[in-house]
């Protein structure tokens, strides 16, 4: 998909079509996830400090993400690759590798460029957004064929002539190059995949080791002969948040942990595992990044469990000088509990299950800067009474005014929120300020991209 999270917003939101879009976390750590084609002639682009990216485009909309909104267009161009073959292997919501030959639509050139011009047309006319494809007879060639389409094009490169076109590339273009390894080989003398490809395997493995280098030799020569894999199992599911200001209250600490620990296990159990291994993953204030883990004695899917001993891990952790970032994760998954080994945490779960409704476990702060869902929560006074907890409004995100109808916030502050009125079928709508706490708007699911998915 082309500029996937940016484009999505430019479809649903007609007042920022043709302008440029930044996506990500909008916090002063926050990252650029996604820019749109016209933020890139300006220099943004993704994994860009969003600091950065507000002042080479400090005209730009910046939107938080909105993750359930790509995933369902996601779900609709992975039904599509499904038609096309059973061997679909997902590489992220936007992007995927599908074996044509394997569904029969597909058996030479000419077949498999008719099949990829269909997944074109059908993409746009299903999801109202645009995707680029790259035919190979590799998943690297394809890969590489589907970054030169972009955007809203299609490559095919002809099987054979895979070496002709790497020769002159840079190092760069191959997968496990990244700028370490690009620097190593560049000392070395080499730039260029050619070069890789005329030092040899031996030498390549000499600079940087039995596996990687016999692989980068083999990619050299235009060889992949990796399969797409229909289904793989995850290692591990896991859940981390990056702070706009360092942590350094320890019961706060503990509490984002805590909180963490129950997200993760949402997930766990979304996905119909369970894990034996808790992971803890604290990154300081100097950016040092300490993991620590505990096996326990089976796989468990219980949050009390997961909680207790994430915070034993969290006890040998020095948190002095400030937390930045802080996440928790499972590995050692699988499709089974072991309930009988946790018992104690079992009985005692009634017990917890009280204490944190006092202490006001609805959510998390919003924080997006690292790409992470999280939702806006209320918090309990102590004592038990309730503190007004003024509602937080994150650009981008879907509203409806009870007289207006739909929009989307434009932007929040000093008691204020201000929104604009349109739907994705509208013209640019019209802008409007209330109260933060005003009782006829409300958030709201976002609208179908393309109208006849209303189901009116």
């Amino acid at each position: 998909m082309d500029a996937f999270f940016a484009a999505a917003e430019q479809a649903a939101k007609p007042s920022l079509r043709g302008k440029p879009v930044v996506v990500g976390g909008l916090g002063p750590r926050g990252v650029v996830a996604t820019a749109s084609y016209e933020a890139r002639r300006f220099g943004v682009h993704s994994a860009m400090p969003m600091g950065q990216a507000r002042r080479l485009a400090p005209n730009a909309a910046y939107l938080v993400p909105r993750f359930a909104f790509y995933r369902s267009i996601s779900e609709q161009v992975m039904e599509l690759l499904g038609r096309l073959s059973p061997l679909v292997e997902p590489l992220s919501l936007d992007e995927a590798f599908v074996d044509l030959e394997a569904g029969g639509v597909a058996d030479d050139s000419a077949s498999a460029r008719a099949a990829g011009e269909r997944l074109r047309v059908d993409i746009l006319a299903t999801t109202g957004l645009t995707g680029s494809v790259g035919l190979a007879g590799s998943k690297m060639i394809a890969k590489i064929a589907s970054e030169e389409a972009k955007p809203d094009g299609l490559v095919l490169i002809e099987p054979g002539t895979e070496r002709e076109l790497l020769g002159p590339r840079s190092v760069r273009i191959l997968p496990g190059v990244g700028p370490a390894t690009g620097e190593h080989l560049r000392r070395a003398g080499m730039t260029t995949v050619a070069d890789l490809a005329e030092a040899g395997e031996d030498e390549l493995v000499r600079l940087l080791g039995r596996a990687h280098g016999a692989s980068l030799y083999r990619m050299a020569q235009g060889y992949d002969d990796r399969a797409v894999v229909a289904e793989r199992d995850a290692k591990s599911v896991s859940v981390e948040d990056t702070f706009d200001v360092d942590l350094h209250d320890r019961v706060r600490i503990r509490v984002e942990v805590e909180r963490l620990a129950e997200r993760c296990v949402g997930r766990l159990r979304a996905s119909g595992h369970s894990g034996r291994t808790i992971v803890l993953k604290v990154r300081r204030y100097d950016f040092s990044t300490l993991t620590r883990s505990e096996t326990l004695r089976g796989p468990t899917d219980d949050p009390a469990v997961v909680r207790e001993a994430v915070g034993r891990l969290l006890e040998g952790v020095d948190t002095t000088g400030g937390v930045r970032l802080l996440g928790v994760g499972v590995s050692g998954l699988a499709d089974y509990t072991q309930e009988d080994l946790f018992a104690q945490a079992e009985a005692r779960g009634e017990a917890e299950d009280s204490e944190r409704a006092g202490e006001g476990g609805a959510g998390d702060a919003v924080r997006a800067a690292d790409g992470t869902e999280t939702a806006a929560g209320g918090a309990v006074a102590p004592g038990g009474a309730e503190e007004a907890v003024e509602r937080h409004w994150s650009p981008g995100h879907d509203v409806r005014h009870a007289v207006h109808g739909a929009g989307w916030v434009q932007g929040s502050g000093v008691g204020r929120v201000t929104v604009r009125f349109e739907e994705p079928w509208s013209g640019p709508g019209r802008v409007r300020t209330f109260s933060v706490d005003d009782p006829e708007l409300e958030p709201s699911e976002p609208l179908p991209l393309v109208r006849g998915d209303e189901g009116e």
